[in-house]
């Protein structure tokens, strides 16, 4: 997908000014803020999620390797 320059960026701009009129701009820019720090929020949280699943994972897996080991070093009866 190619990058929107500076001109490209202008063009926007002026359509959403015609589209929604100066007075409507600030307000949907604001909605559009809101939304952004919405979506960054819940992102956060899922990865942080995930960490903490992953964490928990491990120990499990390393509780039961430090299980065999133990059993493994067991003399035969």
């Amino acid at each position: 997908m190619p990058n929107i320059g500076v001109t490209g960026f202008i063009l926007l701009v002026l359509i959403a000014l015609l589209l929604f009129g100066p007075s409507k701009l600030p307000e949907l820019g604001r909605a559009f803020g809101r939304t952004l720090r919405e979506f960054k929020n819940g992102a956060r949280d899922m990865m942080e999620d995930d960490e903490k699943n992953d964490k928990k994972r491990v120990d499990v897996s390393r509780a039961e390797n430090d299980d065999d080991e133990r059993n493994s070093k067991r003399l035969p009866d």
